[in-house]
């Protein structure tokens, strides 16, 4: 009991140094206080509706919207304080945990995941949770350095028992 204990204190420690690490000034964000105000300002979005879950104090955040409205994506951005509870509810594990949480049709979306992954998820449809970017790795969308060759990260998918496979690579071991 006490081994879970100190798992999830550990778990919640990391996430609010994620947290943390992104509290940048923030990017520009249109924020929507309901999808129904969103539906009637702007026809459906052909790559679909995704509602983002993010601190309000989180550029990296705001930066990974701008990649998924570029993406054909409508977005609605729901800024929290209680970030963990919105991962808790869904169903997010807590060692995979990333500065931001999307929901997307039926499927969660955790982390600065490319939107061409996404894109490839509402489209094959799979058995799952969703798709997985722990932590905010280097050159994944919303953390891009000028100059820099994008180091290697995989995006994670999220089976309905839990258990995670590779889904896509990209950066220096090969960009899909």
């Amino acid at each position: 009991m006490q081994h879970l204990r100190l798992l999830r204190l550990a778990a919640f420690a990391g996430a609010s140094l994620a947290l943390a690490a992104c509290a940048q000034p923030p990017a520009p964000v249109t924020v929507v206080a309901a999808a129904d105000a969103l539906a009637d300002a702007a026809p459906a979005s052909p790559a679909g509706h995704m509602v983002v879950h993010k601190s309000a104090n989180c550029g990296c955040c705001g930066i990974w919207v701008d990649h998924v409205r570029g993406a054909g994506f409508s977005v609605e951005v729901r800024d929290t304080d209680d970030l963990m509870t919105v991962k808790q509810r869904l169903g997010v594990p807590l060692d995979k945990a990333a500065c931001h949480t999307a929901e997307v049709g039926p499927y969660i979306v955790e982390g600065h995941i490319p939107a061409t992954d996404i894109q490839r998820l509402l489209r094959e449809r799979p058995l799952a949770r969703g798709l997985l970017l722990p932590g905010m790795p280097a050159g994944s969308p919303g953390m891009e350095m000028p100059g820099m060759a994008v180091p290697a990260y995989t995006v994670e998918l999220l089976g309905r028992d839990g258990r995670t496979a590779p889904f896509s690579r990209h950066g220096a071991a090969g960009e899909t």
